[in-house]
């Protein structure tokens, strides 16, 4: 009898052993109610009296379905993101909130439509970063109480309305050509002043213009079948007037 006593308990004590691997924790109840957290390792949990809940706290990357939402400037789009967080307290993820995966997503799905409400189309496309970091802050302190913590939030897509996308492409093409005239200004200004200083240089110094001349009668001569017609520098005129004075 005491045999099968003994073979009885080993088989018991057996049966109880838990293992705890080092990327998680364990929450035991004794008799229903919170006990301790147990480490990495094995640990007795007897049946009846004890129970226990395994944490995975390692990080976790949790992809936000896509959502539907409105700017503040009343545009309809589409927007998806990724969360990551771990749970830096097991006991306050488990008797906290009853199943802090869905209650993370929901969190995180309704932050992120309020946080895109609160921007225009233009901040929300330009500063994404910016938005993405105030909508972390917002599910960290939120989520804190649960012992867990959000280390990032990234935006991945947002998607706009093919009639949107045809307008955003219309403003940039306008875009592109009001910079093209502006470059294309500027350019025949700056070759205007440039025009203008030479033609200042050259009237004020003598034979200057007759050296011009020469030099393009030069360059068109080097063409054989361009027909070469000779123009007399006003410089020439004015000697002749002078000498006949």
């Amino acid at each position: 009898m005491l045999v099968v006593l003994l073979i009885l308990i080993i088989v018991i004590v057996l049966s109880s052993i838990r293992q705890i691997d080092q990327y998680e924790r364990g929450i035991l109840f004794r008799f229903g109610k919170f006990d301790k957290v147990l480490n990495p390792g094995w640990h007795i949990v007897l049946p009846v009296v004890n129970s226990y809940r395994k944490v995975d706290i390692r990080t976790k990357a949790v992809d936000v379905p896509e959502q539907d939402a409105i700017t503040k400037d009343n545009v309809s789009i589409r927007i998806n993101a990724v969360i990551y967080y771990k749970v830096f307290d097991a006991s306050k993820a488990i008797l906290e909130v009853e199943n802090f995966y869905y209650a993370v997503s929901q969190l995180a799905q309704t932050t992120m439509r309020n946080a895109v409400g609160s921007v225009s189309l233009d901040e929300l496309l330009s500063e994404r970063e910016k938005i993405s970091t105030e909508i972390c802050k917002i599910i960290d302190a939120a989520t804190d109480p649960w012992g867990i913590k959000v280390e990032n939030v990234e935006l991945k897509d947002v998607a706009l309305p093919e009639e949107m996308q045809r307008v955003i492409a219309k403003i940039a093409e306008a875009e592109r050509e009001k910079q093209a005239v502006i470059t294309k200004s500027v350019g025949e200004v700056e070759a205007a002043e440039n025009l203008a200083k030479a033609a200042s240089i050259m009237s004020n110094s003598e034979g200057a213009l007759h050296l011009r001349t020469l030099s393009t009668i030069n360059d068109v001569s080097s063409d054989q079948s361009n027909t070469i017609i000779f123009a007399l520098p006003i410089e020439v005129l004015r000697a002749l007037e002078k000498k006949s004075k």
